[in-house]
């Protein structure tokens, strides 16, 4: 890629308190880019993905964002599912309105046009007709498309997607991943995925960075996520192979 980066890691060292998580991270995302984060369990996924959203500092290097008209790039982040507070009283609406928060002055009102701008992200991801809806009597399939449509009511330049299809079935989860790669490929959004399910990455995105024994490795897909790779980081056989064009991505049972 020639572009400028929208947001680059230079030599960035990640913790917290005394202890060091990370080091030595020179990752560049670029304008439609689409990147996944992915490692096992405990290896940082989660400490980048703060570096990335400007909620943490780094301890060494240093964090550029390209400013277009002296503004950073706007990121729509969509959490876990369980991030939300289901005890709260919310519809569809109410949690996609939230997205507009950041436009809203102190003391102002929602507009008549962020209320279109949310109802427009609705309808999106098709959830239109969901929204007098309680939230929490959605499907999980139903309350991503909620967080992802909060995500686009921001209006943003990045999306940034915390383990979006964790713990759905198969026709779920096929769902929000072609609306993902609908959002990046058809309205040219830069897009960053976290995720510990490899076949989603492997099989949508464009680059993978791999963070494990607190390192970050860059590269193109075919290049992280090979078996002899994935076999030695999760140290187990883990074999990758391509069926009818889609990869797959499995667990080797054990000989014995």
């Amino acid at each position: 890629m020639t572009e400028t980066p929208i947001i680059e890691f230079q030599q960035v060292s990640l913790g917290y308190g005394g202890r060091t998580i990370v080091r030595d991270v020179s990752l560049s995302l670029f304008p439609n880019d689409f990147l996944g984060i992915v490692g096992p369990n405990g290896s940082g996924k989660t400490t980048v993905l703060r570096a990335l959203l400007g909620t943490l500092s780094p301890r060494k290097g240093e964090i550029r964002r390209a400013a277009a008209n002296g503004v950073p790039p706007t990121i729509g982040y969509v959490p876990q599912r369980d991030s939300l507070e289901l005890v709260l009283p919310l519809t569809v609406r109410d949690v996609v309105m939230m997205g507009r928060y950041a436009s809203v002055r102190p003391l102002r009102r929602f507009t008549a046009a962020d209320r279109r701008i949310a109802d427009e992200a609705m309808a999106h991801v098709d959830i239109g007709n969901l929204a007098g809806l309680s939230y929490r009597d959605l499907s999980g399939g139903q309350r991503q498309r909620t967080l992802i449509a909060r995500a686009l009511a921001a209006q943003p330049d990045i999306l940034v997607l915390d383990e979006p299809t964790n713990g759905m079935d198969l026709s779920s989860r096929t769902a929000i991943l072609e609306i993902i790669r609908h959002l990046h490929e058809h309205d040219g959004l830069t897009v960053v995925m976290v995720t510990h399910l490899l076949s989603d990455v492997a099989n949508y995105v464009n680059r993978i960075a791999l963070v494990e024994q607190g390192t970050v490795r860059l590269g193109a897909v075919d290049e992280i996520l090979s078996s002899d790779r994935l076999s030695a980081i999760y140290q187990m056989p883990v074999h990758v192979s391509e069926v009818h064009g889609v990869t797959v991505i499995v667990p080797e049972p054990d000989d014995e």
